[in-house]
């Protein structure tokens, strides 16, 4: 298919769909402005006791769930996370060469590699902090809450599932996060909806309808469709990051830039697409974009799900104790 001319790129079918692009980068980045604000935002919220929706302490980058576990089994975690996934990386561009690199599914595999190599030193430092006996006034929400009984006006209140959007009341004088902070929870979340949707497509989309027959599936495939999701899972019951819900546009302007990308190198050179379903000459192609765009949200929400699933479990068992315990706290 000889993608760089001019009669490939003028036709409906990618006017349409470079509408839709730029329409998501728009609200997407508006979503952004409103919640995220001004850089002169963040200096206002640090003298005022009200946080929004997105604010992130220093300590939560390499803190744990629940103050029983040491910060070093965090550590240890995303270490062992870091160096299996780069050895599988690495293998993966040696046995194929540095084409991996033109799929969304590497793309992922490298930003979630990224985040444990990031999570690693944050968590070298925290490690650090904790040793020298700076601790938090109140190192996990799960531990400090009172009158927890598991409702669903408590649930409603978990870090990033909160019913008012606008804020977040905090009364503790921990120290915010600066910007490699904020820049480790938004790697976190993109890579959580990124992860779950590489998977979903691959093994619901790609491999059941445009994989050969007969055609084998190696180690490397299994793992690069399989274990980023799987030591995130991992990472996401261990940590104490938040997951505000409107981050999801970082999400969406990350799958537009990989989108765009494609775009732009097939607009100058003729070449494969690296999944069939981007071609644009495809007939039906503006559906399946749409398709794999609704699918975004389902994706990113089952990781939420999870992060709030934690922590009503968590007030769960903590309530059960205290009823057991005859405690009428």
């Amino acid at each position: 298919m000889r993608t760089a001319t001019a009669s490939y790129w003028l036709t409906w079918n990618f006017l349409f769909l470079g509408l839709g692009v730029l329409v998501l980068v728009g609200i997407a980045a508006l979503i952004i402005w409103k919640y995220e604000g001004s850089p002169k935002l963040g200096i206002q919220e640090r003298d005022s006791k009200k946080k929004k929706v997105g604010f992130l302490y220093k300590d939560e980058a390499w803190t744990t769930c629940h103050k029983s576990i040491h910060p070093a089994w965090l550590l240890a975690y995303r270490l062992i996370a870091f160096t299996f996934l780069l050895s599988m990386l690495s293998s993966d561009a040696y046995l194929n060469s540095t084409d991996i690199f033109f799929f969304y599914t590497q793309w992922t595999f490298s930003l979630v590699t990224i985040y444990f190599g990031l999570g690693s030193s944050l968590s070298i430092y925290g490690c650090i902090q904790y040793r020298k006996g700076v601790t938090c006034a109140k190192v996990c929400c799960i531990d400090e809450e009172r009158n927890d009984s598991p409702t669903l006006e408590k649930n409603a209140s978990l870090p990033g599932v909160s019913k008012d959007l606008s804020s977040i009341e905090e009364t503790d004088v921990r120290e915010p996060a600066g910007y490699l902070g904020y820049v480790f929870q938004i790697i976190f979340q993109v890579c959580a909806g990124a992860v779950v949707l590489t998977d979903c497509v691959y093994w619901l989309l790609i491999y059941p309808f445009f994989l050969p027959s007969g055609s084998g599936l190696q180690f490397l495939v299994i793992g690069m469709h399989s274990i980023n999701a799987i030591t995130l899972l991992g990472d996401v019951i261990l940590n104490s990051l938040r997951f505000p819900f409107f981050r999801f546009a970082y999400f969406v302007l990350y799958t537009c830039t990989f989108v765009s990308f494609q775009w732009l190198v097939h607009m100058c050179v003729s070449k494969w697409w690296p999944y069939p379903f981007l071609d644009i000459s495809y007939k039906y192609a503006p559906l399946v974009y749409l398709m794999v765009g609704v699918v975004h949200l389902p994706c990113y929400g089952m990781f939420a799900l999870v992060i709030a699933l934690k922590y009503w479990l968590a007030r769960l068992f903590k309530w059960m104790i205290r009823k057991l315990s005859g405690d009428k706290q």
